[in-house]
């Protein structure tokens, strides 16, 4: 590119998208003189879900800002909490991300889940059309205009992620009311209504029951309870919740 000649300087936290030649502290672009300072900033590799408030020579601007010669941008990460305009806030995942997406549901957070891969248009469309925050590893996704909003998930541990998505968006937490196979709501059931679907242990050791109502898939306080607890005990102290 042969313009204007301009100094950007990118937080701490979104250089890991950034080539690491030019990862340092700021660093000198020549743009086209043409193209916007969105268009700049995921031309370094940011996805513009990652960019919070931008500023040139000290005064905020908006992604439309074209660059001029000589200014210094200044590109500062997501505030959080970070609010999502609309509600109620609801989620969908990506198919690299079914364990984050139970966990989610566990704590009783809407998240929508693609256990195949659709591909990023249909993606992106479903997004829009449900209003639902897009969560993913893939930049290539993020970067698609057609998002209604979107998030980088930035580790690839589950409970990291999790942890990240709660700090970042603060859901509400409504623990035990969400299918984790399907996202419906969960009610009580009795054991007639579920007797169909329990072993002969769990009938005679079991009194208590949920059932979905979307799916029908009936839950009790089994085997994998305490652990399951445990992730919902750790969200709540240090999200809060009811």
């Amino acid at each position: 590119m042969n313009g204007p000649e301009i100094h950007l300087s990118v937080a701490p936290e979104l250089r890991l998208f950034i080539p690491s030649k030019r990862r340092a502290g700021s660093t000198t672009l020549v743009t086209d003189g043409v193209s916007t300072l969105g268009h700049v900033i995921e031309s370094l590799g940011v996805p513009l879900t990652e960019a919070g408030r931008l500023t040139v020579d000290g005064a905020p601007v908006t992604t439309a800002h074209i660059p001029r010669e000589g200014e210094t941008v200044e590109v500062y990460g997501v505030e959080r909490p970070q609010r999502v305009p609309g509600a109620p806030l609801r989620f969908l995942l990506d198919v690299h991300l079914g364990t984050l997406a139970r966990r989610l549901r566990l704590l009783g957070v809407d998240a929508a889940y693609e256990s195949e891969d659709i591909g990023d248009p249909a993606l992106a469309a479903l997004s829009a059309k449900e209003r639902r925050v897009m969560l993913s590893r893939d930049r290539g996704l993020l970067r698609r205009r057609e998002i209604w909003a979107g998030a980088y998930v930035y580790s690839d541990q589950p409970d990291d992620q999790l942890r990240d998505v709660l700090a970042r968006f603060a859901p509400e937490l409504a623990p035990w009311t969400r299918c984790t196979a399907c996202n419906g709501p969960l009610r009580d059931a009795d054991k007639d209504t579920v007797r169909d679907q329990l072993e002969h242990g769990t009938e005679r050791n079991y009194d208590v029951f949920a059932q979905c109502a979307a799916c029908g898939r009936a839950y009790w306080r089994g085997a994998h309870h305490a652990r399951l607890e445990a992730i919902v005990d750790g969200a709540v102290r240090e999200f809060g919740g009811p």
